[in-house]
């Protein structure tokens, strides 16, 4: 694939600079490789491409104008409209240089890869994902083991067409997003066939406390943390010390995992004996740990990561890698309150630590 192409950046060549072209997913993946963070292989499908569609495809006003009718509080006319929406989306040709570098950019990553046919993730990057004011995790789409030129094209075209889910539509109303100013960039990735994967926060989600990191692990691919549909392992690990203070094993009773008979990605039950067994040995946990201190040291802010620990099978994908960083924002954007009372004396603080807050100098 010859350098600069218009319509494909890796990642590695984009940074924290580049959300307008590449999408707020794809700019953080490109951030965190630069920063030397495992990271699979990958480029994004720009948001010029996606720009260029909208317009060879006349579809840009049509969209728009039937976003713009539809109240947002009406479920079922928001429903409507997404059907409409996203067939017109899907049914329209790609741009034909588009095609091409996107065909180019899947070949040179599977030379990048070890050669052969390479099952990638195909990610929806939108340009106003991961901000702190407005955080579009889970609203757009993401596609996994996508196999062939062809097929990952349509998924490309399924994650534009992914900005008119009902879920995305009512989203963009809320916070008040015009509908030019959002355009998806698309991740292209190496898949990571994983033996476990999951989140994990650099602060306590259960009380916003900074100095410990919370880890979910299941068996499996990470879907099923993400969707909700299993009970993960839970690691609490002191921030600070680097030691692990709670393992508390979920049930696990489900995993999600690529069925090559199917050609996709099944939920399927996990054997008894893996259930109450941790799918992370304690190195794992602490290697986790000290990556996600990383990841936040570089940003400088709380963040929620998605990992997975490749089997290195298939896809050649083996050990760690981060998958997606973005900023924490349930406890991080509330006021952090002060351990200090107005007016008390550096004794009176002392003495609360030791009494459990009662007032020193109380009769």
């Amino acid at each position: 694939m010859e350098a600069g192409a218009p319509f494909v950046v890796w990642f590695e060549e984009s940074d924290a600079s580049s959300v307008h072209r590449v999408g707020g997913k794809c700019a953080s993946l490109g951030e965190l490789r630069r920063a030397g963070v495992a990271v699979p292989a990958g480029f994004a499908v720009t948001t010029d491409a996606h720009r260029l569609f909208l317009e060879r495809t006349g579809l840009t006003d049509r969209l728009a104008s039937i976003v713009a009718a539809v109240d947002p509080q009406d479920v079922a006319a928001v429903a409507s409209a997404s059907r409409e929406l996203r067939g017109l989306v899907e049914s329209a040709p790609v741009p034909e240089e588009v095609a091409r570098d996107v065909r180019e950019g899947l070949g040179e990553l599977e030379r990048r890869c070890g050669g052969g046919p390479l099952p990638v993730a195909v990610r929806s990057s939108a340009t106003a994902e991961d901000h702190y004011t407005a955080s579009f995790a889970g609203q757009l789409e993401t596609y996994l083991w996508v196999l062939g030129a062809e097929d990952v094209l349509r998924h490309v075209v399924r994650c534009w067409s992914g900005l008119f889910t009902p879920h995305a539509i009512t989203y963009r109303a809320q916070f008040g997003f015009a509908e030019e100013q959002v355009l998806v960039g698309v991740g292209v990735q190496q898949m990571v066939d994983a033996r476990a994967a999951g989140v994990m926060f650099t602060l306590n989600p259960t009380n916003g406390d900074r100095s410990k990191v919370m880890i979910e692990a299941c068996w499996g691919l990470g879907e099923g943390i993400v969707k909700g549909d299993v009970n993960p392992d839970r690691h609490l690990v002191d921030k600070v010390a680097l030691s692990i203070l709670q393992r508390t094993p979920g049930g696990k009773d489900m995993e999600y995992r690529f069925d090559p008979e199917a050609g996709e990605v099944v939920c399927t039950p996990v054997e008894e004996e893996r259930r109450a067994v941790h799918c992370l040995s304690e190195d794992e946990v602490m290697e986790l740990a000290r990556t996600a201190k990383a990841i936040e040291r570089h940003y400088g802010a709380p963040q929620d990561i998605e990992w997975a620990i490749g089997r290195g099978t298939g896809t050649g994908a083996e050990g760690l890698f981060i998958l997606q960083s973005r900023p924490e924002t349930v406890w991080s954007t509330r006021p952090r309150e002060s351990v200090f009372k107005p007016g008390a004396s550096a004794l009176e603080h002392v003495l609360d630590r030791f009494t459990g807050g009662a007032a020193a100098g109380d009769s």
